[in-house]
C-alpha cells in the first residue's frame, strides 16, 4: 500500500499545495480529508498561478482521481465555481468527485459565521467567514445536511425545513436579521443537485480498495498543526483536525494504511488571523519577509503576520503527526537576510519551555529564545542539489533536522513546480 499524507507543520500557508501538486504526478488518487474553502492552496505551473480553495491540489494532474472526502465541509456553490474555472482554462474536470458523506455548507452557515464574528468584536476568532465552524457545529449536533442527502430530494427538503426553522430563529431573534426563504433555498439546491449528482462517490469504498490494490493515494490536509481543534492555540484554531490522525476520521482509512507522513514547513513563520505568535516580527524585518515572500492570504487576501522560524512549533507538529519526512519551502526568501534567527524555546515568567503549553494566555506571554545563524545572501532558486547550497543554508537545514529529529527530504527553492531539491526519495 502507498498511503501518503501531506500536512502543515505550522499555522498553514506553508506551501502544501505545491508539494501535493509535485507528488500528485505519481499519485493515483488525491483525497482532501478535512476543512473546507477556508483553505487557499496556490499551485504554479510554468509560471501560471492557480489558487484552489476546495479542490484537491492534485487536480491539475488529470491522471489522478481527485476526491473531496467525508471529513470536508463542502460549499457546493464554491465547488461548482472552481470546476467551472478549471474548465474555462481548458483543464479536465471529469476526475473530480465528492464523498456522499461530506457535509454541505449552507447559506445560513455563512450568515451565522459573519454574525457571530461581529458579535464577538474584540474577542473575535478571525475566521474566514466561509461558514466552516457553523457547518461543523451542525455536524456534531446532528442537524447537518450531507451531500448524499441530495439523492432523495424529498428527504432533503424535509431535513432542510427542520434545520432551517432552527437557524431562522437564531438569525431573527438573536441577531435581528432577515430569515432565509425555504422555497428559494429548495429551488437553489434543486439546481445544485443536478450538477453534483454525477460527481457523488462512495469514497470510503473507493479509497480503501485503491489502497488494498497498492495504488498510491495522497491525502491532502488544509490548515496545519497549530490550528488543530485539539492541539492548536485554542480557541484561535480551525474546526477540524488537520493532522495525520484527521486522515483516519476524515477519509475513513486505518492508520495502518499510512506509509509516509510528510510535514510541510515554511523556512520562516506566518500566521493569518488572531491568536498568539511567539516569534512574530512587528518591525522592518517582518515587513521585509512579507514583501519578499508575497505573504498575503490566498483565500482572504489578508496580509499574513510574519516572524522567524519557531522550531518549538515544528517539533510539536512532528510529535502529534508522527512525521516521517519534512519538506522545507520558501527558503529562498531568507537569502535576503544577513542574519537569521530561529526560536528554539519559550521563556514564560522566567521559566524555559521546550513544548507548547495548552494555555493560550501562557503562549501569549512567552518570549522567544533564539539561536542566530549567519545568512547566505545568494540566489539559490536555480540550485537542484543539496551539496550546491551555500554552507550557511545547509547548516540552517541541518539544525531543523536535528531539533525535530525528522529528516528533510525535499527543499523548495522557488514557487514553480520545478524549483525543488530532492534529498531523499518520497
Amino acid at each position: 500500500m502507498a498511503g501518503y499524507v501531506v500536512v502543515g507543520a505550522q499555522w498553514g500557508d506553508e506551501g502544501k499545495g505545491k508539494i501535493v501538486d509535485v507528488l500528485g504526478e505519481k499519485a493515483d488518487y488525491v483525497v482532501r480529508f478535512q476543512g473546507g474553502n477556508n483553505a487557499g492552496h496556490t499551485v504554479v505551473v510554468n509560471g501560471e498561478k492557480s489558487i484552489l480553495h476546495l479542490l484537491p491540489s492534485g487536480v491539475l494532474h488529470k491522471n489522478a482521481v481527485c476526491i473531496i472526502g467525508p471529513g470536508v465541509v463542502v460549499d457546493p456553490f464554491v465547488l461548482l465555481e472552481e470546476i467551472d474555472v478549471l474548465e474555462k482554462k481548458g483543464l479536465p474536470s471529469s476526475h473530480i468527485f465528492v464523498s456522499d458523506r461530506a457535509h454541505l455548507i449552507m447559506p445560513y452557515h455563512i450568515k451565522l459565521d459573519e454574525l457571530q464574528e461581529e458579535r464577538l468584536a474584540g474577542n473575535k476568532i478571525g475566521t474566514t467567514k466561509r461558514g466552516i465552524g457553523p457547518c461543523y457545529a451542525d455536524k456534531y449536533t446532528r442537524i447537518g445536511l450531507r451531500v448524499g442527502d441530495l439523492i432523495d430530494f424529498e428527504a432533503f427538503k424535509r431535513k432542510l425545513k427542520s434545520t432551517l426553522s432552527i437557524k431562522n430563529d437564531q438569525i431573527t431573534k438573536l441577531y435581528n436579521e432577515e430569515p432565509f426563504d425555504y422555497d428559494a433555498m429548495v429551488a437553489q439546491f434543486s439546481m445544485i443537485r443536478e450538477k453534483l449528482m454525477p460527481r457523488m462517490m462512495d469514497s470510503l469504498s473507493v479509497v480503501n480498495e485503491a489502497l488494498d490494490q497498492d495504488k498510491m493515494v495522497l491525502f491532502e490536509g488544509a490548515q496545519a498543526a497549530m490550528l488543530d481543534i485539539n492541539y492548536g492555540t485554542y480557541p484561535y484554531v480551525t474546526s477540524s483536525s488537520p493532522t495525520s490522525a484527521g486522515v483516519c476520521a476524515g477519509a475513513g482509512v486505518s492508520p495502518m494504511k499510512l506509509d509516509k507522513i510528510i510535514g510541510v514547513v515554511k523556512a520562516y513563520s506566518t500566521r493569518v488571523g488572531e491568536g498568539p505568535f511567539v516569534s512574530e516580527l512587528l518591525n522592518e524585518e517582518g515587513e521585509k519577509l512579507r514583501a519578499i515572500g508575497h505573504e498575503y492570504g490566498a483565500t482572504t487576501g489578508r496580509p499574513r503576520r510574519c516572524g522567524w522560524l519557531d522550531l518549538n512549533v515544528v517539533k510539536h507538529a512532528a510529535r502529534i503527526n508522527g512525521l516521517t519526512d519534512l519538506v522545507i519551502t520558501k527558503i529562498d526568501v531568507l537569502s535576503a537576510f544577513d542574519e537569521i534567527k530561529v526560536c528554539v524555546g519559550y521563556e514564560i515568567d522566567g521559566q524555559r519551555y521546550d513544548t507548547i503549553p495548552a494555555s493560550v494566555e501562557m503562549i501569549a506571554a512567552a518570549k522567544p529564545i533564539y539561536e542566530i545563524f549567519p545568512g547566505w545572501q545568494s540566489d539559490i532558486t536555480q540550485i537542484r542539489t543539496f551539496e550546491e547550497l551555500p554552507e550557511n543554508c545547509r547548516a540552517y537545514l541541518k539544525r531543523i533536522e536535528e531539533f525535530t529529529n525528522t529528516r528533510i527530504s525535499l527543499v523548495s527553492v522557488g514557487p514553480d513546480r520545478e524549483n525543488n531539491i530532492l534529498i531523499h526519495e518520497i
